[in-house]
C-alpha cells in the first residue's frame, strides 16, 4: 500500500486530548507549522503562512504524548499524511491530518529530560499508588495547564543525570 510519510517541525497549538478507547489510548492535538525565510531587503527573518495539522496518535505513543507535551512546545512529528474533504454549512473544506509514528521535542530549540516508561500488566497499572509518578526528590511531576483530562496510568523511571568525570 502506498502511503505518504511526512516529517514536520513546528509547535503544539493545542493541549493534547487523550482518551481511552476499546483499542487502547488515542491522543489528538493541533500542530502549527510556520516556515521562515531570510528577507534580503529587510535583512531579517520573515515568517510565512502558518499551516495547521491535526495529529493523531494511538496506544503507547498517545499516552506518552499526553504526559509529555504542552501548548507552545517545539516538536518534530513524523507520520502518515491523511488529507480529507468535508462539507460543512454548504462549504467544502480540506483537512490535513497526521497519523503520528514518532513525536519528539525539537532539541535545536531547547533541552529535554527523557524518562523511559516501565511496562506493567494492565491490572497492576490500574492499582499503582499515586506516589509512583513523582521524581527523585518526592515532588510530583508538573502537570499540563490544559484543564482536566484523563491521565494515562503509566509509571516512569526517574530521569538519571549524567556524571562528569574529572
Amino acid at each position: 500500500m502506498n502511503e505518504t510519510f511526512v516529517t514536520l517541525v513546528g509547535n503544539a497549538a493545542t493541549c493534547v486530548d487523550f482518551r481511552e478507547t476499546g483499542a487502547g489510548g488515542m491522543a489528538r492535538f493541533r500542530f502549527a507549522v510556520t516556515p521562515r525565510r531570510w528577507d534580503r531587503e529587510k535583512q531579517a527573518w520573515a515568517d510565512g503562512h502558518t499551516s495547521f495539522y491535526t495529529v493523531f496518535a494511538w496506544r503507547t505513543l498517545a499516552a506518552n504524548l499526553a504526559g509529555s507535551v504542552s501548548v507552545g512546545e517545539p516538536l518534530v512529528v513524523h507520520g502518515r499524511l491523511k488529507v480529507r474533504d468535508e462539507e460543512r454549512e454548504g462549504r467544502r473544506t480540506t483537512f490535513a491530518d497526521i497519523e503520528a509514528v514518532a513525536v519528539g521535542h525539537d532539541l535545536s530549540r531547547g533541552t529535554a529530560a527523557f524518562r523511559r516508561v516501565l511496562r506493567a500488566e494492565p491490572s497492576l497499572t490500574a492499582r499503582m499508588p499515586k506516589d509512583t509518578e513523582s521524581d527523585d526528590d518526592g515532588d510530583p511531576e508538573p502537570r499540563q495547564e490544559c484543564g482536566t483530562r484523563e491521565e494515562p496510568a503509566m509509571r516512569q523511571e526517574p530521569a538519571t543525570e549524567l556524571q562528569s568525570v574529572s
